[in-house]
């Protein structure tokens, strides 16, 4: 594996009873962001869960700066430096946002809660809020918060955008081009395909369980055909 390589992913294979939801997935993660586009139900959110050790893969290894944590437990792939932000945010409702943000505290960590807040003003004026009194935007940033205050290596991301306004989307997208800048790697699943294109320089496309097709943003931003195909869109 080269040096700057942060995540690999190496013939990874997922069933649900007889279906074989994740066939044979090779992913290399660098320092550049990624992203993964595809329709509903083709394994996008299965692949994120079995990374995270949420969903138990058959076969196949997974390594993060070379080691291997395939036989990691959830919370062990956290500590060693994966962030995730699932579909669905996952908030605690009876949890405030000032609590749920303690809960994960991290010594040493160069996201402290004042960092936060400076990035998410929105969220430190409902700091004492509870979860199930955020709106979903106010969620999204509360769940992406959360994550980086595990000081993760890369960050794993399920439609961070999904049922947020506009205005709301383009602070996400501020704050994933900001990644970079902290040396965090970016694997973005999203259903958003202008978000995908704005934010990674390479895609992936995914199929029925399979990785399809790689392609640089721009060269699917430019190829209506593979849009239509693939994702069943005309973004240009």
């Amino acid at each position: 594996m080269m040096p700057d390589q942060l995540l690999k992913i190496d013939k990874l294979n997922v069933y649900h009873g007889s279906s074989h939801t994740l066939q044979d997935i090779d992913i290399n993660i660098f320092n550049k962001p990624k992203a993964i586009l595809g329709r509903n139900g083709m394994g996008k959110t299965t692949l994120c869960s079995a990374l995270m050790g949420l969903t138990k893969a058959a076969s196949g290894s997974v390594f993060l700066d070379q080691t291997d944590i395939s036989s990691y437990s959830p919370e062990s792939r956290a500590k060693t430096g994966i962030g995730y932000v699932p579909q669905g945010r996952r908030i605690f409702r009876s949890l405030s946002v000032i609590e749920h943000l303690k809960l994960v505290e991290k010594k040493d960590s160069q996201w402290s809660i004042e960092k936060i807040f400076s990035i998410f003003p929105r969220l430190s004026e409902r700091r004492n809020n509870m979860g199930d009194r955020l709106s979903g935007g106010e969620q999204q940033m509360l769940a992406i918060s959360r994550a980086l205050m595990l000081d993760p290596k890369i960050m794993i991301m399920d439609e961070p955008t999904e049922g947020l306004a506009p205005t709301i989307v383009d602070d996400v997208v501020e704050l994933l081009h900001s990644l970079a800048e902290h040396q965090i790697g970016l694997l973005l699943v999203e259903q958003n395909i202008s978000v995908a294109l704005e934010v990674a320089s390479d895609i992936l496309i995914m199929l029925n369980g399979r990785i399809v097709d790689q392609v640089t943003a721009g060269e699917l931003e430019s190829n209506t055909q593979m849009q239509q195909k693939y994702l069943g869109i005309n973004f240009a």
